[in-house]
C-alpha cells in the first residue's frame, strides 16, 4: 500500500527491513543501546557489531529518544535507533510516537530522504501491532506538516501478518491531517 501524507510518501513493505537500500533504517532499540533480539538482533548479525558499539556509546538515552549511527555492512547508510522502550521494560504508546518523530528529525539534520520503521514496541515491547502502528503514523502525520527533507518512509511488517497494521492506520489517518 501507498499513501501521500502532504508531501511525504508512506508505503508498507513485507520482509526483512536488514534488506532495504535506503538512506536510513530503524532500530526498534531499548533506551541502553544494546541489541539483543529481534529487529536489533538481526541488524546487529547483518551489519556488524560496530552498529552496536557506536550505538552504546550513545547512551544511554530516554525511551523516546533516538540516535544515528552508521550501518556497518548494511545496504542502508544510517542506522536510527528508536528507544521504545526501556530494557525488560515496556513501551508505551507516547515513548514509540516521541522516539519516532526524534528519528524523523534526524533524517532531516543529516539531509537523508528516506527512513523504513519496523513495528517498535510491539510484541515483547508490550503493544500490539496496532497501537504501534497507529504511534508511527501519528508521528509521521505530525511531521509531515512542517517537514524539512523527509520524502518516504517505509513500514516494515516482517510477515505478512503484521502489514494488516499498518495499512489499518494508513487508511485511518483523519483527512484534516494532510
Amino acid at each position: 500500500m501507498r499513501k501521500r501524507v502532504n508531501n511525504i510518501t508512506v508505503e508498507t513493505y513485507v520482509g526483512d527491513i536488514t534488506d532495504l537500500s535506503l538512506d536510513a533504517i530503524a532500530n526498534a532499540a531499548n533506551s541502553d543501546l544494546w541489541m539483543g533480539a529481534g529487529v536489533a538482533g538481526a541488524i546487529k548479525r547483518k551489519g556488524g557489531v560496530e552498529i552496536e558499539k557506536e550505538a552504546m556509546s550513545q547512551g544511554p538515552i530516554r525511551p523516546g529518544e533516538a540516535v544515528s549511527t552508521q550501518a556497518g555492512k548494511l545496504q542502508a547508510r544510517r542506522v536510527i535507533h528508536c528507544a521504545g522502550m526501556p530494557p525488560g521494560g515496556r513501551a508505551t504508546y507516547e515513548t514509540v510516537m516521541d522516539c519516532v518523530a526524534q528519528a524523523l528529525r534526524i533524517v532531516d539534520k543529516e539531509g537523508l530522504k528516506e527512513i523504513a520503521f519496523p513495528a517498535i514496541g510491539a510484541g515483547v515491547g508490550g503493544l500490539t501491532k496496532e497501537e504501534s502502528a497507529r504511534a508511527i503514523v501519528e508521528a509521521i502525520v505530525e511531521h509531515s506538516i512542517a517537514n524539512q527533507g523527509v520524502r518516504r518512509v517505509i513500514l516494515v511488517a516482517y510477515d505478512s501478518g503484521s502489514e494488516p497494521a499498518f495499512e489499518k492506520a494508513l487508511v485511518e489517518i483523519p483527512e484534516g491531517a494532510m
